[in-house]
């Protein structure tokens, strides 16, 4: 049955189900980018910070060393100077553990940016339930993880272990040349070995970025019904979309009404039809209609007109079709320029605007 609704889902998933799906936490995150950012803070640590660390350290040793016998062998004495000296090896190291937790942050801001999802630590007994943590093991997923990992391992290793080889003679000499040098040589072996591992963890983060975020995707595509179904919740309960419709109609005939005193004519039925024409010869090329309304419509239509003076037709037929093929804000058709243009004519003469 799962099988038969995943091959159902077949569409891209919309704006809505990614953006609420980020809300519960489910975002496409590579876990490999996150290990080559640490590895850079890695070499970073070692080019830059590894030096000042070591001699800090060596300060530190130093001093035991040298005055190891006035050390007190008591249990409160030795407490006391173990919580010193951490207390001294965590400030020097605490620049490199800063770098590490900014990175490790950086890591996945950089791919997702800020989320704040509580779900992702909500107790879930799936999560504690020994057999659903054996079918996640040997899952697609599980298996493809494993599988990147023993690559990433082979690929690094052969890496280390490339340019590890020739440098095994430095190493041999190491005991001929002082500590100083010793130290600094191996310095030099580490930061070139973390520079070559970093750049095969770029290539595999970068492919391990691509494969995550088309399998994130995949998992989000939806089914033809899934969209309709969703259409339908963002458009809203039907009472409420009526209810807009009423309101815009509402806004619409009160700016309707109020264009009416502009209008030059109100053709009637005489009763049941009323549409009200706007025309100016200097700058209309035909008549429009500014408004239009059927029986409790009409009658205000007719009461605003007699209000402000404005010439009442009675012409049924030419009413009934206005009203039934012109819009609101449209000019009249060609086909009834003829009729028009008589009761336009007629309003002219009666104004005196044309001879009779």
């Amino acid at each position: 049955m799962a099988e038969e609704d995943d091959s159902q889902k077949t569409e891209d998933p919309t704006s809505r189900k990614l953006a609420k799906a980020r809300e519960e936490g489910q975002v496409a995150q590579s876990q490999e980018i996150k290990s080559w950012m640490i590895l850079i803070g890695g070499a970073g640590v070692l080019l830059f910070l590894a030096p000042a660390m070591a001699r800090d350290i060596a300060v530190i040793g130093q001093r035991f060393i040298a005055s190891a016998y006035s050390i007190p062998m008591d249990f409160e004495h030795l407490r006391l100077v173990f919580s010193k000296v951490a207390s001294e090896v965590g400030i020097i190291l605490a620049p490199a553990l800063g770098t590490f937790v900014l990175l490790a942050i950086a890591a996945n801001v950089g791919q997702f940016g800020l989320i704040w999802s509580v779900k992702k630590i909500e107790p879930k007994p799936s999560k504690i339930n020994p057999l659903s943590g054996v079918k996640r093991l040997f899952s697609s997923q599980g298996l493809m993880e494993f599988a990147k990992g023993i690559l990433k391992i082979t690929l690094v290793a052969v890496v280390a272990f490339g340019l590890a080889i020739p440098m095994m003679h430095d190493l041999q000499m190491l005991p001929a040349v002082s500590t100083g040098a010793a130290l600094r040589r191996i310095h030099e072996i580490a930061i070139l070995m973390a520079v070559a591992s970093v750049g095969v963890m770029t290539v595999i983060s970068a492919l391990d970025f691509i494969y995550q975020r088309a399998n994130f995707m995949k998992q989000m595509r939806m089914s033809k019904t899934e969209i309709k179904d969703e259409h339908k919740q963002t458009d809203g309960d039907p009472q409420i979309k009526a209810r807009i419709r009423q309101i815009r109609m509402e806004r619409a005939r009160k700016r309707m009404m109020a264009a009416v005193p502009q209008a030059d004519v109100v053709i009637t039925n005489p009763t049941h039809f009323a549409v009200a024409l706007e025309y100016k010869m200097e700058t209309m090329p035909a008549p429009k209609v500014i408004a239009k309304g059927q029986d409790f419509l009409a009658l205000k239509i007719r009461e605003i007109a007699e209000e402000h003076e404005i010439t009442i037709v009675e012409n049924p037929p030419l009413a009934r079709a206005l009203y039934n093929s012109v819009e609101l804000d449209e000019e009249i058709p060609p086909e009834h320029f003829k009729a028009v243009a008589e009761v336009i004519g007629y309003v002219m003469r009666l104004k005196g605007k044309l001879p009779h």
